[in-house]
């Protein structure tokens, strides 16, 4: 389910809430019980895990020798 931003008419509050695509209209506010609005989003961020960023997976095979020997030393 995706991640909706709402704020709070009454109080100014935001928060998140996971709903399906399908639902419409406004919801209640945790703080106040006050009407919430849908609030455009900045969206998720990019998150990057494992060995290496893509520009050093695509490096030539010496490139990679030389740095494995370097994180060794």
């Amino acid at each position: 389910m995706p991640t909706y931003d709402f704020k709070c008419d009454n109080c100014g509050y935001r928060f998140e809430l996971f709903l399906k695509i399908t639902h419409e209209g406004d919801c209640m506010c945790p703080s106040c019980g006050g009407k919430a609005r849908r609030v455009i989003s900045a969206g998720g961020g990019i998150l990057f895990k494992g060995s290496g960023f893509y520009a050093t997976d695509y490096r030539k095979a010496e490139y990679k020798k030389e740095s494995k020997k370097e994180s060794e030393d």
